[in-house]
């Protein structure tokens, strides 16, 4: 049974309900030594208080879509397949136009808190090693016969740690936000893309290659995206390509923007940190080599050291200790032709919540509509 959704919600709302009506009808009834009645109480009382403590938690994690499934939450799934060292640019040596073009299955998401018009499917990553569902939202335009020729702009979405591939669609409700936006025409008419990032046991991976471990950027930035490119009406440059993340997801759309100008041109980051260090179970984070390389304020002092500043816009928000400074040491870095626009979020916003995400999400895509074009 999913954790997420209204099977296991229901069912841990019944279990509560026979815990708190199990001791009113027996307490005084049970039988035999004065032990073992004391042991069977016991027992009773710490059967309510798991079953209220589920509850708490069921209610949690469908708020924020933390944990999709039993694997997740016990760190005992593996969605990685192998771990090859690829190289610099994650590709192992090998070219996209090499691999054979074909579209990916889809079918309806089986999880209606995604909302309407969802797509998912199963994707083996064959550059990368990873497999992981990754789900697609399509915008009102993509059906239109006066649109059956033009090609999309996409926006892959991240989640934070712990965080599941639904979180945006789902807590943040991106797509019923956007969907009136896009119809009005205030902004572009985006492919929304939410692959699953909880790939490697118990660890947020910092969205790195680390070869014996785990290739989470190459699953992000060619696996996922090319996927899409062959699946559906999307644009193959670099202008039509973008990321958006929150938390730890934020860390990694800046990240991964600015490591692959020649994949993404735009990032959106909010609540986001610079060190990889700030989520603690990040992998990159524990490393002291990826620890400094998968900083983007390094990677972007890197290229400006080289002279090649990369064509991005980053688009970052957050609160004063919550992503503000780190916005502000990117934007002083930045060389033309990098440009970031920092939104500062007042302390009494909502502190770091999905809820202060959501309120963001019109904001972030009419900024992204001046960026990014199908």
């Amino acid at each position: 049974m999913s954790l997420t959704g209204t099977p296991f919600f229901l069912t841990s709302l019944l279990l509560l309900t026979v815990a708190l009506v199990v001791p009113l009808a027996l307490w005084s009834r049970i039988a035999g030594p004065r032990l073992v009645r004391g042991a069977i109480r016991l027992a009773m009382l710490l059967f309510a208080q798991v079953t209220a403590i589920t509850v708490v938690f069921v209610l949690v994690n469908n708020a924020n879509n933390l944990y999709d499934t039993w694997d997740d939450l016990l760190g005992t799934g593996s969605h990685i397949e192998a771990a090859h060292d690829l190289g610099p640019d994650g590709m192992g040596g090998l070219q996209i136009s090499d691999e054979p073009r074909r579209a990916q299955p889809f079918r309806p998401a089986d999880d209606p808190v995604v909302g309407p018009g969802v797509q998912m499917t199963e994707l083996q990553g064959r550059i990368s090693g990873v497999s992981g569902e990754v789900y697609v939202w399509l915008p009102p335009q993509y059906h239109d016969p006066a649109y059956r020729t033009k090609k999309f702009p996409v926006v892959e979405l991240l989640p934070g740690y712990p965080g599941s591939a639904k979180s945006w669609l789902g807590t943040l409700g991106v797509a019923r936000q956007l969907q009136p936006m896009m119809e009005r025409g205030e902004i572009e008419p985006f492919i929304l893309v939410a692959p699953r990032t909880n790939i490697y046991r118990g660890a947020d991976t910092g969205c790195v290659n680390i070869p014996g471990k785990v290739n989470a950027d190459s699953w992000l930035t060619v696996d996922v995206r090319q996927m899409v490119i062959n699946t559906f009406r999307a644009g193959d440059r670099p202008g039509s390509w973008a990321l958006a993340g929150y938390s730890a997801g934020a860390h990694c759309a800046t990240r991964l923007a600015l490591a692959h100008p020649d994949r993404y041109h735009a990032a959106v980051s909010m609540s986001g940190y610079n060190d990889p260090a700030g989520e603690a179970t990040s992998l990159a984070g524990k490393d002291p080599k990826l620890r400094i390389e998968s900083n983007p304020l390094h990677e972007l002092r890197e290229a400006n050291a080289a002279g090649r500043p990369p064509r991005t816009a980053l688009f970052l928000s957050g609160a004063p200790g919550d992503g503000y400074e780190a916005a502000l040491g990117l934007q002083r870095e930045a060389r033309r032709p990098t440009t970031v626009t920092v939104r500062r979020i007042g302390k009494d916003a909502g502190g770091h919540t999905t809820a202060v995400w959501r309120q963001q999400v019109p904001e972030v895509f009419r900024w992204l509509s001046g960026q990014v074009r199908g």
